[in-house]
Formats: structure tokens, C-alpha cells, sequence
């Protein structure tokens, strides 16, 4: 069994991992320091089978507390008992839950933490732990002011995976998300402002105003500021706004042509290179000063600019001339342009910035420049009108608009003189095209893996998971009540942040003593060490946030005939049912993708309501309740179903 096997959501490794725990071997252990934890930090060390394992939970609260609500580190340091020596790519899961006094004794403590960890792992959606270490999210930019968050992890029934949406002012284009996915920027052309979402929480934190038109977004690489590119009509508003991507304060504004523009930088974040299509130039902004440096003739119709770390130039592609023209990082200065076709269009460079791939959509090519010699090297085949491309560590995947098949390259079969590998996999069952209203934003999307990717198929709505190695997308996601467009991975597991040390940063949950479970792959090892969190004297105590408790006689229905929706608002661990609301809603939609359509509910008494609802075609229906004065996110995670059957069915 390969070593580096991750705790992953799919079902094949999910089995895996369950075999590993009927394996699992009741070895002796050593136990240094468990439960008598100190005030400020608990750091506990476990040896077993030749392995060390130390978890240190350090508090970020200057009196070093680990108190509730506050945000603590939490750190895995794996090394050899023996000599010491950091285990590298052990990949390690953790879960954070209350303590389980009752089962620690009625099973023994490891026998527990055993039963637990084999839980957690089925993922299922009535026993998640409080918090998931080794979880990620899948982002579901809508057609709609809206964006989607999906559990890959869990299937509701096994219809969908939807946990929440987060709504937005307008309709979005493109995004962008920091390399800790603790923020993702949308931009909304109409609103001329650009959205910030709290990916740890999922809800909208604030939306900044970015200029007429804001397009496209990019950080720069230390991601000090975030650029937008403003697609204005006007020539003195056409260009980049640049805003700090801390206070979220837009800081300048830079006329640099009209047009749409492409936005790349330099490794040191020292320069900004923002192409103008129709100005047919290339601007060159010192970023220290936020000044435009140079302006460059880059061909009639730049489409696109990207730059590679390997050769220290940025590389324009022109669609009109078919060439790319390449610009020096240090001089500034056009050092080479390579003559291709017309029809180029979209680029990017492999993680190594070794291999640039240009698409030419009027071709159904990849044209292949090696940054190591500024040359054409391949011109490859691909699916039917290339309009997005990204990267792996082993492959380049290649979405065409006029097909469902997804196209990729090999990177390690490029070369000058070698014959360059592609293969290809359908992701859904008509063309991307089909469905109009594209944004900006890629439809493809890297896993936290670095070897799968996920590809949204805006025509069937849907998200399929591909694995590489496999002969097709192994898992789907429907985008109920949605209409899909792009998707974007967020990433919350454990990462290596040195050789050995496997880290994430966590909000303290309400305070209590917590297992914190581990399990390592090889040498097979689950453990559940402890944790105490402080309480906050200083919080005014809350009775909860309110919950919806559907009270549905039946979970079918009889198609054209009255159908009323009855459930309960209840709040706290008593369930006190609230009454008084006046602005409850039912929004309700047929699957897969029917227009969602609201209506008010009224109270009947007791905290009770109820709704008439018009499901008018068979399948299934599925029902959420919302209510402004009870907050924007209020239960957003509950709803119902219900399948409409004709009346002999019935």
C-alpha cells in the first residue's frame, strides 16, 4: 500500500482506510504526557511501533489561553522514535469532537477512539465531528448572484452534497482565492465591485468597489494586492484597479488601454504585466510605486499574457497575428516573438514555468513553448475549441467549448524531438457551449491533491471528479436549485509546513474538553489525544441559533393537488419553539435544475407555519425555509424533500 495515501472523501479510499482499521493491531504504546494538560498549552507526545507523534495546540491569544472563539494552531510533529529524523509525506488525518466519557468506558480508551475514527471516515452526514482536519470544499460559482458550497465528502441521501449558498450583490465573472483559502474575491461586472467571502465561515464579509467593469482578478504572488481588470468602455476608466487584500481598501487606479485585459506578474511580485486587446499593447507597472513603467506594441489582438519563473519573461499571445512575443523581467524589453497561427487565445505555464501551452480555438490546437529556449516545440490536438487550460504536477487538462471531452497532456512526454502523450475523459454528456452565459472563471478546478481535478458541466449542471489514473470521472455533483458555471477548491486539511510537521489553524469551538483523534496510514496508528478549551467569561450566553423541524405527514405528494408545507422554528437545546416571525419564507424547486420559487408562510400558532406550495411536475422537490430577521445564513444546511408521483402512482 503506497505510503502516501490521504484521507480522501471518495469511496474507494474511504474503503481503504476502513480496512486499515480492521487491521488495526492493539500495540502497546508509550504514552508521555496526556491528560493533565496545562492552563496556557497542552503538548502530548505518543510513541508507538517506532514512530513519535507530538500534537501541540498553541493558542493565538496573547495570554496563551485556549479559550472559546479564539483561533489556536494545531500542530502534528511526526518523526523516528529512534533517531529523531521528520517523517515527510505521511499524510496524517485528524478530527477534533467532544470527549466521549461514556464510551472511553464502557470500550476502553483506544477501543473508542477506534470506533470514532472509523466514523469519521464513512463521512457520514449524521456523524461528522465537530471539526474535520483533513476536510476540503468545493466552491460552485452559479449563472445567478450566487455561489454554492459543496461537501464532496457527504451525499445527503445520495442526491446532493449542497451544505449552504452564499448570495452576492450580482452575478459573478471571475475569482481568485488566497493560497491559505481563508478569502476568495469575486468580481460582478455590474455591481462594479468586487465580493470578499469568508471561506472558513461561507458568508459574504464585504464587497469592495473596483472600477467600471471589473473582469478579471489576480494576486500578486506574496498577495499583498489583489488587481482587477476593468473592461470600461471609456479609455480613462479602461485598465487595472489595485486594492489591498487586507483592509479591502481599492488604493489606485491605472489607465492602461482599452480593451479586455490579462493580468500576470513577475516571482517577485516587483511588476505587473496587463495586457490591452484592443489597444494591441502590453503595460508594465512598477508595483512598488504603482506607476506604469513601459508600454509595449505586443501584436493587434493580445488575448492573453502569462509569465514563466524558469525563463524570468512574460509571454504575450496575439490571436490576430498568431504570435507570442516575449518580454524580458529584467530589461523590460521584447527579447524574442514566436511566430505560431492565428486563433490564439488563452495560456498558462506548467508549476515549473518550463512548458507554456497557448490554445488556438480556430485550430482545436495546444501549442507547446519550451521557456528554455523561447521556441515552439509541439502543436497538439485537443478537444474542439480550447478556452481553458490548467496544470497538475503531471498534466495539462484542456476544456473545449464545442465538445464534453477533456483533453491531457502529459507534461513529462514534452520535449524537443519526443513524441508528446495526450488522452482524454467526457465530462458530462453535451458541450459547455450549449449552455450560454459562461463567465471568466475556469470550469476546471485542481484537487488539494495536486493529481485529480473537478470539471463543471454548465449544460447538465453538474460537477464531475476525476481521478488521474482512472478511464472516466468517478463521482458527479449536482447543483440543485443552481444553475453551475465554474468551481474553485478550498482546502482545509492538515498541511506539511515543514518537514514533518503537519499543521492547521482552527476557531476554538465552545469550551469543553475535546478528543483531538489521529490516525496515521503506515505504521498503522489512531489515537485520541485531549484537549481542554478555556470558556470566554467575557460573552453574553445566547439561547442558540434557531432551527427549522419540517412536520411532513408523508414524503410524497400527488401530482396538481394542494400540498401545504408544516414545520416548527425552534432554538436552543430545549427546543423552545419561536413564534412571531413575520417574514418566513419556504423556497422550494424541482431537481435538478427548476427556477426556485418562494412563498410566504404563516404561523398557526405555537410557533408553527405553514405554506401552500405548487409542485406541478413530477420528481423530486426539495424545500428550505428562510426568514431575514433571523439572519442571512439562518439553517441554510436543513431542508426537505418531497416526490410528486401521478395520481395512480399514488
Amino acid at each position: 500500500m503506497n505510503r502516501t495515501i490521504k484521507i480522501a472523501s471518495c469511496a474507494l479510499i474511504v474503503g481503504i482506510a476502513l480496512i486499515w482499521l480492521g487491521v488495526w493491531r492493539t500495540t502497546p504504546a508509550t504514552l508521555l504526557s496526556e491528560v493533565d494538560l496545562p492552563d496556557t498549552w497542552s503538548s502530548q507526545k505518543l510513541e508507538r511501533d517506532g514512530v513519535s507523534v507530538e500534537l501541540e495546540l498553541r493558542p493565538l491569544a496573547e495570554d496563551g489561553v485556549l479559550r472559546e472563539g479564539e483561533f489556536a494552531d494545531v500542530l502534528f510533529r511526526v518523526s523516528d522514535s529512534t533517531s529523531g529524523q521528520p517523517l515527510s509525506g505521511v499524510n496524517p488525518g485528524a478530527w477534533l469532537d467532544p470527549e466521549t466519557v461514556a464510551a472511553d468506558q464502557a470500550q476502553g480508551r483506544e477501543r473508542s477512539c477506534k470506533s470514532r475514527v472509523g466514523v469519521f471516515l464513512k463521512s457520514s452526514i449524521g456523524a461528522r465531528p465537530l471539526l474535520d482536519l483533513n476536510s476540503y470544499f468545493l466552491l460552485v460559482m452559479n449563472r445567478d448572484a450566487s455561489v454554492s458550497v459543496v461537501d464532496p465528502s457527504v451525499s445527503v441521501g445520495g442526491i446532493t452534497s449542497t451544505l449552504s449558498r452564499i448570495d452576492i450583490k450580482q452575478p459573478p465573472m471571475d475569482w481568485v482565492t488566497r493560497k491559505d483559502n481563508k478569502r476568495v474575491f469575486i468580481s460582478m461586472p455590474t455591481a462594479g465591485e468586487v465580493a470578499v467571502i469568508d471561506s472558513e465561515q461561507f458568508k459574504l464579509i464585504d464587497s469592495v468597489s473596483a472600477g467600471s467593469q471589473p473582469v478579471r482578478l489576480a494576486l500578486q504572488p506574496d498577495e499583498r494586492l489583489l488587481w482587477v481588470g476593468n473592461n470600461a468602455a471609456k479609455a480613462e476608466a479602461s485598465g487595472v484597479t489595485v486594492i489591498d487584500s487586507q483592509s479591502l481598501k481599492p488604493l489606485k487606479h491605472l489607465a492602461t488601454g482599452r480593451g479586455h485585459h490579462e493580468i500576470a506578474f513577475s516571482k517577485d511580485s516587483r511588476y505587473a504585466f496587463v495586457s490591452n486587446r484592443d489597444d494591441g499593447t502590453l503595460s508594465i507597472i512598477d508595483i512598488a510605486s504603482l506607476t506604469i513603467s513601459k508600454q509595449l506594441k505586443t501584436g493587434s489582438n493580445p488575448l492573453s499574457v502569462a509569465y514563466s519563473p524558469l525563463s524570468q519573461a512574460a509571454y504575450v499571445a496575439d490571436g490576430k497575428d498568431g504570435t507570442v512575443t516575449v518580454v524580458d523581467g529584467a530589461s523590460l524589453d521584447v527579447r524574442r516573438v514566436i511566430k505560431i497561427k492565428q486563433g490564439l487565445g488563452p495560456m498558462g505555464f506548467s508549476a515549473d514555468g518550463r512548458f507554456g501551452i497557448v490554445l488556438n480555438t480556430l485550430e482545436n490546437q495546444a501549442a507547446v513553448i519550451d521557456a528554455a529556449t523561447d521556441s515552439l516545440i509541439h502543436e497538439l490536438d485537443v478537444s474542439a475549441e480550447p478556452y481553458q487550460v490548467v496544470f497538475t504536477k503531471a498534466y495539462a487538462y484542456v476544456r473545449g467549448l464545442a465538445s464534453p471531452k477533456v483533453t491531457m497532456v502529459n507534461l513529462s512526454s514534452l520535449g524537443e524531438g519526443r513524441t508528446p502523450i495526450s488522452q482524454g475523459f467526457e465530462a458530462g454528456p453535451q458541450a459547455p457551449r450549449l449552455a450560454g452565459d459562461l463567465p471568466l472563471a475556469s470550469s476546471l478546478a485542481v484537487s488539494r491533491d495536486d493529481n485529480a481535478v473537478f470539471v463543471v458541466n454548465p449544460v447538465d449542471n453538474t460537477t464531475y471528479f476525476y481521478a488521474e489514473g482512472m478511464n472516466a470521472p468517478m463521482s458527479g455533483y449536482p447543483n440543485r436549485g443552481q444553475v453551475a458555471r465554474a468551481a474553485m477548491v478550498i482546502d482545509r486539511s492538515l498541511r506539511e509546513v515543514e518537514p514533518g510537521l503537519f499543521g492547521a489553524r482552527i476557531k476554538l469551538p465552545d469550551a469543553g474538553r475535546f478528543d483531538v483523534a489521529f490516525l496515521l496510514n503506515q505504521p498503522n496508528i489512531i489515537h485520541c489525544f485531549t484537549a481542554l478549551v478555556e470558556p470566554d467569561k467575557s460573552l453574553t450566553r445566547h439561547p442558540g441559533v434557531p432551527k427549522v423541524e419540517f412536520m411532513l405527514d408523508k414524503s410524497t405528494a400527488v401530482l396538481d393537488r394542494p400540498y401545504t408545507v408544516r414545520f416548527r422554528i425552534v432554538q436552543g437545546q430545549q427546543k423552545a419553539q419561536r413564534s412571531g416571525v413575520k417574514d418566513v419564507q419556504v423556497r422550494y424547486f424541482r431537481a435538478p435544475t427548476s427556477r426556485a420559487r418562494e412563498v410566504a408562510a404563516l404561523e398557526v400558532g405555537n410557533g408553527i407555519y405553514e405554506a401552500p406550495v405548487t409542485l406541478d411536475k413530477q420528481g423530486a422537490w426539495y424545500l428550505h425555509v428562510r426568514a431575514a430577521s433571523l439572519g442571512a445564513s439562518f439553517d441554510d444546511k436543513t431542508f426537505a424533500s418531497v416526490r410528486v408521483l401521478p395520481g395512480d402512482a399514488h
